[in-house]
């Protein structure tokens, strides 16, 4: 089931969850000593999925910048379900319901991934805490969908909040 909601609607379980999740991939997995939180969140719409089982199995974040573009960041899938679609189901949501542009910086390995939904490089490439990046962008498109209220829970296309996953 893919859910959304800004910091604040959030419950104590879900903000817990999506944390410990981007912190034991981005610092422990990664080895990236670094303050995964980074004062944004509070300014971000949170995306994140649970298996039926309610196991978080993916999660981002969306951020308006200063210059009218929307980041898309911090798109982590747990280890268990990698390769099996939720991540990519969780941001094809997500970018379902922004009529761009939408910046990103990707991982080099991830790069193929972006590129999937749109995605192209826009800059050279850089360095953030050892891991090789290139900043990407979708330009606009008319096929985003409105998510249908603030928060709530979406279907993989997201075109209601108040709808449920298969």
């Amino acid at each position: 089931m893919i859910h959304h909601a800004p910091l604040d609607d959030m419950t104590p379980r879900d903000l817990h969850d999506v944390l410990a999740l981007r912190v034991a991939v981005f610092v422990v997995e990664q080895e990236c000593a670094y303050p995964e939180i980074d004062g944004r969140d509070p300014e971000a719409e949170h995306w994140w999925s649970r298996a039926a089982d309610g196991a978080l199995t993916a999660c981002l974040r969306v951020l308006a910048e200063p210059d009218g573009t929307t980041r898309i960041g911090r798109v982590v899938s747990a280890p268990a379900v990698r390769g099996t679609g939720a991540g990519a189901a969780l941001f094809a949501a997500a970018l379902a319901t922004l009529p761009g542009p939408v910046v990103l910086g990707a991982q080099v390995r991830s790069q193929g991934f972006y590129e999937r939904f749109g995605f192209a490089v826009s800059g050279p490439g850089y360095d953030e805490d050892g891991i090789p990046h290139v900043p990407m962008l979708r330009r606009a498109t008319a096929d985003a969908q409105s998510p249908g209220g603030s928060s709530g829970t979406c279907s993989p296309s997201c075109s209601s909040s108040s709808s449920s996953a298969d």
